[in-house]
């Protein structure tokens, strides 16, 4: 947490506003951009009649100037190493705006540079001009890289969907804005959006697997006229097309091992993708207790270790961070008992080994040491 809020601190205080404005017949230069200017999906209409499209002014940037284009790059290189000396990750050369601090440096290139599938594919490095910026290669070599691809990905995704910007002029506003506060770090999204947004729009990386998304063809998240549900789900072709961009997920588990060991692949699923679970575990039952088949459970204490296990070995995004999980049981439950007489026991212990440390070393010595002990 602490790393990233230094990736994307906020300086000086300054914020920026970006104003709803309702259009109406009489605003002078209000009118909607043409379908050749403003593409829409087929579900784009019903969308404009619920919501009303953006106009966004510009507070930090200039029409027909690109704010990745003002900043001043340097060359750097990040390392990062355990506490053995052993190096975990090393880039050199990478280009990064001069005035980020090498903390920032490290976690943008250490986490969210994408390290493989580019393929030195110059068409595919948009954003950056070949061979000036380190744009040719098998993997992402500068920050105006990473900012061009999120903040590019999102507008694109806009334009696609359609209804949510007012003019062509309005979505340019909202991607040079948007490019400004992240180069310049009054802002920064969450580690989802900096792995995964933009790989297979800019790039083309597909991934294996697919994700869980809303269709857009089959109807609206949200509620009809008489109160049910039009949300539609699908799996999609490929991890990359509607990108994993949340960070928190919770999520159920059911009382029987396959549902358990279901949990350990939906969870393997989110860590890939750089996202974080929780689960209450309150309905699994405790150590002893009776099973179907004859047998005792072995309670959830020995499921937790697996759980715990499994984060630990997955490397969150891919990159060098460990996966977040949290686990909630109900303080009813034996196994909480456990948890806690465990968690009591333990404080005890260090109490007593910190009392033992301090009477050794405040015992005065006559001729030889004496020393307290502790039952």
């Amino acid at each position: 947490m602490g790393a990233e809020s230094d990736f994307g601190k906020v300086s000086n205080g300054r914020t920026m506003t970006t104003k709803h404005v309702k259009k109406s017949p009489s605003t002078s230069g209000a009118t909607k951009a043409s379908p050749s200017a403003q593409p829409k999906t087929a579900h784009a209409s019903s969308r404009s009649a619920r919501l009303e499209e953006l106009s966004v002014p510009r507070v930090y940037t200039k029409p027909g100037v690109d704010p990745l284009d003002r900043v001043t790059y340097e060359r750097r290189s990040s390392t990062i190493a355990n506490p053995d000396g052993s190096v975990v990750f090393k880039m050199e050369g990478a280009e990064v705006p001069a005035g980020w601090s090498q903390l920032a440096t490290d976690i943008v290139i250490s986490k969210y540079f994408r390290k493989a599938g580019l393929q030195g594919n110059p068409a595919k490095t948009n954003g950056v001009a070949s061979g000036a910026s380190g744009a040719l290669g098998d993997g992402e070599r500068s920050v105006r890289q990473v900012v061009y691809r999120v903040a590019h990905t999102i507008r694109q995704t806009a334009d696609t969907f359609g209804g949510y910007f007012a003019t062509k002029e309005a979505a340019d506003s909202f991607e040079a804005e948007l490019s400004y506060l992240l180069v310049h770090q009054y802002g920064a999204f969450n580690s989802p959006v900096w792995f995964n947004c933009g790989l297979y729009h800019q790039y083309g990386i597909e991934g294996s697997g697919g994700n869980w998304a809303w269709d857009p063809q089959a109807g609206h998240s949200d509620l009809a006229a008489d109160g049910t549900s039009t949300t539609e789900v699908v799996e999609t072709k490929n991890a990359y097309s509607r990108p994993q961009c949340s960070a928190c997920f919770i999520q159920s588990v059911q009382d029987d091992l396959m549902g358990i060991y279901e949990l350990v692949k939906s969870e393997a699923r989110l860590f890939k993708y750089g996202s974080g679970t929780g689960t209450n575990f309150s309905a699994i039952r405790g150590k002893q207790e009776k099973l179907s088949g004859g047998g005792t459970s072995s309670g959830l204490m020995s499921f937790l270790e697996v759980f715990d296990r499994a984060a630990g070995a997955t490397k969150s995004g891919g990159t060098t961070r460990r996966a977040a999980k949290m686990t909630i049981p109900r303080s009813s439950t034996s196994s909480s008992g456990r948890c806690a007489r465990r968690r009591r026991h333990t404080r005890s212990s260090a109490a007593a080994t910190r009392a033992t440390s301090t009477a050794r070393r405040t015992t005065p010595s006559v001729g030889r040491t004496r020393t307290t002990r502790f039952a």
